[in-house]
C-alpha cells in the first residue's frame, strides 16, 4: 500500500493506483470526462487536472501514479485556473444547443461548465461542423460535433463490448468518432455507450425527442429477459415508461446492461397489448368483463375435469414470470389434483432431479476464472453480460475453451473473446466431445474414465487447465440445458468437476429459470411434461405468459396440438395464441406488477410496479389466486405479491445452498440423434414475448440473422 496525502486527508491505495482513484477512495470529487471506472485510461481530455507538490506544472489526476508521501492538492489556484483552462478549449467547438438537446438536464459538460465555464470565450472563429452517422436503430449520432473526444465508447467497445466497433479518424480539429467502412454499431451491449458518453453526442434513438430528463420519475426494477437479474432504473412520465437505464450493482451487472434489457420497453406501448378480457365464441372475439371471464374459465376447467378427469388439465409456464406467479400456477394445478405443470418448453431431456439447477457460483466469481470451458452456449447472444465477465477474465488471461456447433463462430471472432480451442460439431456429438475430456482428465489424475474414447490434444489441454481446480469452472449453456442428453451432460461435468475441483454450472435460459425450479412449477410425480402437454395429449391447457409457437421445442406444432383442446386459457399482456386461445386474460407486464425473479446464481431479487395496469389488465399472481378462490382451493387468500412471496418460503436475498444443486446421478449414456437434432435456443431477440415486439430491437443485424445453429 502506498499513502499519499488529499487535500490534507492521509489515504492509502495500491501501488500502481492513480491519484484519481485515491481520490475516490477519500471520496474527494475530482471533474473528468474521459475517465470511467471500468475503463482503461485515456488522458485525453485533461480536465482532471491537480497540483501535485513539487510538480512544475498540473497533472492529470487520472494518469498520475501516487508515490510513497506525495502531496496533491485538488482546489488550490493552480488546479482550478487549469481545470478552467481545459473547459474552455473543450467549448471552443462545443454547439450552443442545449436547449434541444437530449441529454440536458444530465450532462457531465453541462454541469461542469457551470462550475469551470466562463461567461465569455477567447475564441471567435465560426465552430466546425461534424456531419451525422447512421450507426443503426439504436443509437442516435445525429449531433457528433458536441464529441469531445473522450473516447469512451471506443474504449468500451474494445475493452467491455469486445468489438472495436467505433473508432477516432483524423487528426486535430478534423477528427471524428465514427464506424469505418459506413457500418452500423451491431454489439448486444451498445446501448450502454448512451450512458457513457459525457455529453450529448451519442443518444437513445427510440427515447429521442420524447421527453426531458427532469420531467421523467425514475423507479428500480429487475430484467425480465436472461437470468443475470440486471438491476434496472425504469423512468416513467404519464404513467408510461419513457426509458430503461442501468442500476448499478456490482455483484450482478456492475454498470451494465444488455440492450434487450434497455430497448424492450418499446413493447410495453405497443399496439399488441391486450388491455380487456376476451372470450372466443362462434370464431369471433368478444371483449367481456373479468367476471365473467373468470366464470367461464372456472366452469369450464370444472367441466373438463369432470368429464375426462384430472390429467387432461395442463398448464404452460412461461420461465419469464414471476415467483408469486408460477407458485400460484402450481397452486392451482395441484389443487384441482393434476401435476400437469411445466416451465421448461424448450427442454428435450425432463429427468427428474432434486434441488434448482444453477450457475454454480456467484456471478462475480466469473470474472475472476483462470479457465472456462463453456457447453452448448453461444454465449455473447445468450447471456451479454455474463459473456462480459467473461472477457474481463480473459483479458486477464484466463483460458476459453467451447464444445458446441455454431455457423456464425468465425475462428472465434463472433464470440468477441479469444477462445483457445473450439471443439466444433453437430449436437449428437457433443457427448462424445465432453467424453474425451473425461478420458484426458482421466489419464492425467490416474483414474478410470467414466466412458471410453480417445482424447486428442485439445481435449487433454482442456483437461490440464481443469485440473487447476477452483478457478476453472464447467459452463452448460442453453443449448446443453435443452439437449435430448441434458441429463448425461451433466453427470459427466460432474464426474470432471470431482476429479478436477473445477465448477459445474448453468448459465440458465430465463429471468426465473431457476426461481420456476425452486417453486415446482414442473411435474413432481407423474404428471406430464411441457413436450407431453404440447403434443395434444391435455383437453384444457392454461397458457401462462408464453406463446407455445414461439417459446417451445414443439413450434408450430405446438399450434396444431393446442387446437385439439376442448378450452385453452392464455395469460398474456399481448393479443397472441389468437389460433389456439378460447379466452384471452389481460396479465401485467414486468413493469405494471410486484413480483420475484430468482437469477442464476441464485440471488432472489424483487421489484415493484413502477406504473399503472393498462387498460383493465391486472397483475398475473392476481388472476391466478381468484382463479383458486373460485376453484375452491384453500390457502390462497392472498392480499399481496410479498404474502404469496412468504407463502413459498423464499425470501429476499441469496437462496440457501441446500435448495439449488446441480448434482446428477444419471448413467453417462448418450442417445442416438439425428445429426440436425440441434437443440431448441431462442435467438438474442426472440427470448421473450417483449423483446419479440419491440420494433427497435427487431430492425437490428441481430434480429434479422439466424443466431444459433
Amino acid at each position: 500500500m502506498v499513502e499519499i496525502e488529499l487535500d490534507g486527508k492521509k489515504v492509502e491505495v495500491p501501488e500502481g493506483s492513480m491519484v484519481m482513484h485515491a481520490a475516490e477512495k477519500a471520496g474527494t470529487y475530482i471533474p473528468h470526462f474521459c475517465y470511467h471506472k471500468k475503463l482503461s485510461i485515456a488522458a485525453n481530455c485533461r480536465m482532471c487536472l491537480v497540483d501535485v507538490e513539487k510538480a512544475p506544472k498540473a497533472m492529470p489526476a487520472c494518469a498520475t501514479p501516487v508515490a510513497q508521501g506525495m502531496v496533491v492538492h485538488t482546489k488550490t489556484d493552480k488546479a482550478i485556473k487549469a481545470q478552467k483552462s481545459v473547459m474552455e478549449f473543450l467549448l471552443i467547438n462545443h454547439p450552443l444547443d442545449c436547449p434541444i438537446c437530449d441529454q440536458g438536464g444530465e450532462c457531465q459538460l453541462q454541469d461542469l461548465a457551470v462550475g469551470y465555464g466562463d461567461s465569455s470565450s477567447h475564441y471567435e472563429e465560426e465552430k466546425r461542423v461534424v456531419f451525422h452517422k447512421n450507426v443503426g436503430p439504436l443509437i442516435s449520432m445525429e449531433e457528433m460535433s458536441r464529441c469531445i473526444h473522450c473516447t469512451r465508447c471506443v474504449r468500451f467497445g474494445e475493452e467491455i463490448a469486445g468489438d472495436m466497433e467505433l473508432g477516432m479518424s483524423n487528426r486535430g480539429e478534423h477528427a471524428e468518432i465514427e464506424t469505418f467502412l459506413g457500418e452500423t454499431v451491431d454489439s448486444e451491449l451498445s446501448g450502454n455507450m448512451i450512458d457513457i458518453c459525457p455529453v450529448g453526442a451519442l443518444t437513445s434513438k427510440p427515447f429521442r425527442y420524447n421527453a426531458r430528463t427532469w420531467e421523467l420519475s425514475r423507479r428500480k426494477s429487475v430484467s425480465p429477459h436472461d437470468s443475470t437479474g440486471a438491476n434496472l432504473i425504469v423512468q416513467v412520465k404519464n404513467n408510461r415508461v419513457m426509458r430503461v437505464v442501468p442500476l448499478e450493482n456490482e455483484a450482478v451487472n456492475e454498470c451494465w446492461i444488455a440492450d434487450r434489457d434497455r430497448f424492450s420497453y418499446e413493447a410495453l406501448n405497443s399496439e399488441d397489448r391486450l388491455t380487456a378480457p376476451m372470450i372466443k365464441q362462434d370464431g369471433q372475439w368478444l371483449t367481456v368483463d373479468w367476471t365473467t371471464a373468470l366464470e367461464y374459465v372456472a366452469n369450464g376447467l370444472k367441466q373438463i375435469k369432470a368429464n375426462h378427469g384430472v390429467d387432461s388439465l395442463g398448464l404452460l409456464a412461461s420461465p419469464h414470470s414471476t415467483v408469486e406467479e408460477l407458485s400460484l400456477a402450481a397452486t392451482l394445478m395441484r389443487g384441482l389434483g393434476s401435476d400437469n405443470i411445466d416451465h421448461r418448453l424448450r427442454h428435450a431431456d425432463f429427468t427428474a432431479h432434486t434441488g434448482a439447477r444453477y450457475l454454480g457460483m456467484p456471478i462475480a466469481a466469473l470474472s475472476t476464472l483462470k479457465h472456462a470451458l463453456v457447453v452448448g452456449s453461444r454465449l455473447r447472444k445468450d447471456h451479454p453480460l455474463f459473456a462480459q465477465r467473461i472477457r474481463q477474465a480473459a483479458r486477464r488471461g484466463a483460458k476459453v475453451d467451447v464444445i458446441g456447433s455454431n455457423r456464425e463462430f468465425h475462428g472465434g471472432n463472433d464470440w468477441a473473446l479469444p477462445v483457445r480451442h473450439f471443439l466444433n460439431a453437430s449436437a449428437d456429438q457433443w457427448g462424445a466431445l465432453l467424453a474425451s475430456v473425461a478420458v484426458a482428465v482421466a489419464a492425467e489424475k490416474g483414474v478410470q474414465a467414466p466412458v471410453t474414447g480417445t482424447a486428442d490434444a485439445a481435449a487433454k489441454a482442456i483437461a490440464t487447465n481443469l485440473c487447476a481446480g477452483t478457478d476453472a469452472a464447467i459452463l452448460l449453456g442453453n443449448a446443453a440445458a435443452h439437449h435430448v442428453d441434458a441429463s448425461a451432460l451433466l453427470s459427466l461435468a460432474n464426474w470432471i468437476a470431482s476429479h478436477t475441483g473445477c465448477k459445474v454450472g448453468y448459465l440458465t435460459e430465463a429471468a426465473n429459470t431457476v426461481g420456476a425450479q425452486l417453486v415446482k412449477a414442473q411435474p413432481q410425480t407423474s404428471g406430464q411434461n411441457a413436450a407431453q402437454m404440447l403434443s395434444g395429449s391435455c383437453k384444457a391447457v392454461v397458457l401462462l405468459g408464453c406463446e407455445p409457437a414461439a417459446d417451445s421445442a414443439a413450434g408450430a406444432a405446438a399450434v396444431a396440438a393446442l387446437q385439439q383442446a376442448d378450452m385453452v386459457v392464455s395469460l398474456n399482456a399481448f393479443k397472441t395464441n389468437l389460433d389456439v386461445a378460447d379466452v384471452l386474460l389481460p396479465t401485467s407486464p414486468f413493469t405494471e406488477t410486484s413480483g420475484t425473479f430468482v437469477n442464476a446464481a441464485g440471488l432472489a431479487q424483487s421489484f415493484h410496479a413502477v406504473v399503472k395496469p393498462l387498460g383493465e389488465t391486472r397483475p398475473a399472481w392476481k388472476v391466478l389466486r381468484v382463479l383458486c378462490n373460485l376453484m375452491g382451493i384453500p390457502g390462497t387468500d392472498f392480499e399481496t405479491s410479498q404474502d404469496v412471496l412468504a407463502a413459498t418460503g423464499l425470501t429476499v436475498g441469496q437462496v440457501s445452498e441446500a435448495q439449488l444443486s446441480n448434482a446428477c446421478d444419471t448413467p453417462i449414456e448418450f442417445k442416438a440423434i439425428a445429426l440436425d437434432a440441434a437443440p431448441s435456443v431462442a435467438g438474442i431477440y426472440q427470448l421473450d414475448g417483449l423483446v419479440r415486439r419491440a420494433p427497435a430491437l427487431q430492425h437490428t443485424v441481430d434480429a434479422k440473422q439466424e443466431v444459433f445453429a
